[in-house]
């Protein structure tokens, strides 16, 4: 979903993003030295404060923070060092199984803090639910995704594709974005709305909604129940990205289809292609060098029906599912694919999106369908 140009042929747990190295100032003081001069005293960073807060059934979010300005905070989770090298802190993370994590804050112009500890001995059972969002407002009306959860991408191609749409965030009123018809709302049905809306023509709305900087995570298992949209142009997407993305720019830092959907209940696999005579879904992993995906399209498979779409994640192989996790329809594995496996370097963030055309479904015709919905019945993890 993140930059393609042939798309089609083509949690323990951890996590977000945004990122980037810290560029503070550097916490000096002067003191008086011989002919009038002042000699800098480099002081030390602070070292990083771990916090945590109660997630599902003993898991924890972990949040990281420094009180020197501008500080860049490394951290590792297998009881080593941490370096400059080692996963840079880009928000709260899951954790759910036993683990150390040691810390460090770096700034410019001072020394690295010393390493902060915090053990955590979760002995949280594989299969337990750790996390998850439920979308129930519990409200008579349409209400906000949880903003501790979820943030926007917006814009008009905003993000790539050539798609047509301008991505909304809730309540935004800039043109043509209509704060009296978000784009993604908590429907008093218990479902999240995500609405690709036409409010003139050649005018298209939709919303991108990400956890990055709030909420990432490195293995376990991640479902969404879903219902998508039919209807050309549609883009219906459930997938994560590299939390480290901000340093490690796209494909290296890794990107995990769970589920992307295009076209009408017959879709061709790209632009101008002859439609397969089935409807279907596909699941993907992009990295340096490194691609694959095949569509799901069992007998009498609907996307317009509702699906829970899934992924388990371990050290070294990625696993996609439909409907039950022991429906497993595809595998990779860091040996058998050629390229830069980036999908042990870190954690990744969660994105849910409708795009409107774009180059894998091309744009809508006279045949789309406006306002069309994709709907989220919840978003899960568990622990692996």
């Amino acid at each position: 979903m993140q930059a393609r140009v042939a798309v089609a042929v083509a949690f323990f747990l951890s996590f977000s993003l945004l990122g980037g190295c810290g560029g503070g100032s550097s916490s000096t003081t002067g003191t008086g030295g011989g002919g009038g001069g002042t000699t800098p005293v480099q002081t030390q960073a602070a070292a990083p404060t771990i916090t945590t807060a109660a997630a599902l059934n003993g898991a924890e979010i972990v949040s990281m923070a420094s009180t020197t300005s501008g500080a860049t905070i490394y951290y590792t989770l297998d009881g080593t060092t941490p370096t400059s090298a080692s996963e840079l802190y880009a928000g709260p993370f899951l954790v759910a199984s036993n683990l150390t994590i040691n810390a460090v804050a770096t700034a410019s112009g001072d020394t690295n803090s010393t390493v902060a500890t915090q053990n955590f001995a979760a002995n949280i059972a594989s299969g337990t639910l750790v996390w998850s969002d439920e979308f129930n407002a519990g409200a008579s009306a349409n209400a906000a995704p949880n903003a501790q959860v979820w943030t926007y991408d917006v814009g008009t191609d905003c993000c790539g594709n050539s798609e047509l749409e301008t991505y909304c965030a809730w309540a935004s009123s800039t043109g043509p974005c209509n704060p009296a018809s978000p784009n993604a709302y908590q429907g008093t049905d218990g479902y999240l709305h995500i609405v690709a809306s036409n409010p003139s023509t050649g005018v298209y709305t939709s919303a991108r909604m990400k956890t990055e900087g709030l909420f990432s995570f490195q293995y376990g298992r991640i479902e969404a129940r879903m219902q998508l949209p039919e209807s050309q142009g549609m883009w219906p997407a459930f997938w994560l990205l590299g939390s480290n993305i901000n340093s490690v720019p796209w494909p290296a830092c890794g990107e995990l289809d769970v589920m992307e959907h295009i076209d009408g209940n017959n879709p061709p696999p790209y632009v101008g292609g002859a439609a397969p005579g089935y409807d279907w879904t596909q699941s993907s992993v992009h990295g340096t060098g490194l691609s694959g995906g095949t569509p799901y399209h069992p007998s009498g498979f609907s996307a317009a029906a509702w699906h829970t779409y899934g992924m388990i994640w371990s050290k070294g192989k990625i696993q996609y599912y439909v409907d039950d996790p022991t429906n497993i329809y595809e595998t990779f594995t860091a040996s058998s694919m050629a390229g830069t496996w980036p999908f042990d370097q870190g954690p990744q963030f969660v994105l849910l999106n409708l795009a409107v055309g774009g180059t894998w479904p091309g744009n809508p015709d006279a045949t789309t369908v406006f306002p069309s919905t994709m709907l989220v019945d919840y978003v899960r993890i568990y622990a692996n």
